[in-house]
């Protein structure tokens, strides 16, 4: 990418050259309004993607901060935060399920320049959002032993992570709110405000949560608990936050009381996207509950070692996802503009630059897994089956570039029902069977080598149904 983006200044925006690197780096950071419906390409995934990539990079950073200070508490209350968060990738698969048809119907409603659908479909999402989660964080609450026990933990484990699971699920509102606001941020082009919602949430977590585990000062020290009770309120912070700036009447796309009045057809809408979505995410996120289940059996040093592989592992993944959730903007952007051949170009585009970040930083965690397994871990059984991990799943980054690009694509197309097939056949027809199988002949090592090989699947596949363009006549 070069300093003026490489992108053709006057066949788009007429006679003026779009600004420099550095110079829209800074608008990007700023955000300020745009039209992403029209002007070069390149320059409009950048204006996205950096907030929206920053955002990712704090969304990271709270997948290692807490396992960071847990590591100083021994395998087992690693093992009891590895399985917990297995458990919420169910959570976490719906609240994306909920963004992902949020982002959709703003992004075709602000391309279509109707702000006030926009508004409208934003607010019904957020009274889903607050029902849906208000039902789950109570269930999980209330069943955390059991579900843990079901994960395969041991007695220990449990009697250490039990109080850390209550806090994470009980706490399921802030995620799901968090998420789907951002996404309805991301969605009217708004990427700079959900990126300060996460700086404002992360800050807070890494400031908590030593002083919650380890009882610095006047803080209880609540061990393992502690890192629950710190993302928890620092997430919770910033959903309201992020609220707070949504129904601000100079925002993007003001929501105000009127569009929180329930309108059920239009929740049908969301729904239908929405669950499709939230099963697409469910069918990918909860094989990692399968793979850890699978991990499991190897011991507490194996599963310590592969939770913080694969913390490492998001905390690459989510800058990623960044880039992939700017090109879903666009697509849905230009669809709603009537402009698909310009979706596509944003979407091969956006694959590149996702390549190279991947190519680079899979690259540095191949020859580097060792060293950076040891920030997180003294123990040498966890540094070994831990380095494995980080080093094998590296391996495959490059693919997952375009996989996460083109599976972003389709839903901001609206076209849901695409990756949800090729997920459910490449993670639950392949990657777990495969995992057991490999785990049962070459021990660990088996399934970690499952899960490049099933993501490098996906995107081998993602990308021959992308160039059909079926995606490009979906109607939302």
């Amino acid at each position: 990418m070069s300093s003026h983006l490489e992108l053709s200044p006057a066949t788009e925006t007429g006679a003026h050259p779009p600004p420099g690197f550095w110079s829209s780096v800074r608008e990007a950071l700023r955000g300020s309004h745009q039209d992403y419906t029209d002007g070069p390409v390149g320059r409009s995934i950048l204006l996205l993607s950096v907030p929206m990539v920053l955002e990712m990079a704090m969304e990271s950073v709270f997948a290692v901060v807490d396992i960071f200070f847990v590591s100083r508490l021994g395998a087992d209350a690693v093992a009891a935060v590895g399985l917990t968060e297995s458990l919420l990738a169910v959570v976490y698969a719906l609240a994306m399920g909920l963004g992902i048809g949020a982002t959709a119907l703003v992004a075709r409603r602000i391309g279509e320049k109707n702000p006030e659908g926009a508004a409208h479909a934003a607010g019904q999402a957020i009274m889903l959002a607050l029902v849906i989660s208000a039902i789950l964080g109570i269930i999980g609450s209330l069943l955390a032993p059991r579900l843990l026990a079901m994960m395969g933990a041991s007695p220990e484990v449990i009697r250490t992570g039990t109080g850390y699971a209550r806090v994470m699920l009980g706490g399921e509102a802030a995620i799901i709110i968090l998420f789907v606001v951002n996404a309805i941020f991301r969605g009217a082009g708004d990427a700079a405000i959900a990126m300060r919602v996460l700086w404002l949430a992360n800050l807070i977590n890494i400031v908590l949560c030593p002083c919650f585990i380890f009882g610095l000062g006047p803080f209880p020290q609540l061990g393992v608990t502690g890192a629950a009770v710190a993302t928890t309120i620092g997430r919770s912070t910033g959903a309201a936050f992020a609220l707070w700036r949504l129904t601000r009447k100079d925002g993007r796309i003001p929501v105000g009381r009127r569009h929180l009045a329930p309108d059920f057809a239009a929740m049908g809408q969301i729904l239908r996207l929405s669950g499709t979505a939230t099963l697409q995410m469910l069918v990918g996120t909860a094989s990692w509950i399968g793979m850890a289940r699978i991990v499991a059996a190897f011991g507490s040093p194996v599963l310590a070692g592969y939770t913080v592989g694969m913390r490492v592992v998001i905390f690459a993944l989510l800058p990623s996802f960044g880039l992939s959730n700017a090109a879903a903007t666009m697509v849905g952007q230009a669809l709603g503009a009537g402009k698909p051949d310009r979706a596509e170009r944003a979407v091969w585009k956006a694959c590149v630059y996702n390549l190279v970040f991947l190519g680079v930083v899979g690259l540095a965690f191949v020859v580097l897994a060792g060293p950076i397994i040891r920030l997180f871990s003294t123990d040498p059984e966890v540094i070994r089956h831990g380095s494995a991990a980080l080093r094998v799943v590296a391996a495959g980054f490059p693919l997952y570039a375009f996989g996460m690009v083109l599976t972003h694509s389709f839903n901001g197309a609206g076209d849901t029902w695409t990756p949800t097939w090729i997920n459910l056949a490449v993670f639950w027809a392949f990657e777990i069977p495969l995992a057991w199988l490999l785990s049962r002949a070459i021990g660990p090592l088996g399934a970690f080598l499952a899960i490049t090989i099933a993501f490098s699947t996906l995107a081998v596949v993602s990308g021959l149904i992308f160039r059909r363009g079926r995606w490009k006549t979906k109607v939302v």
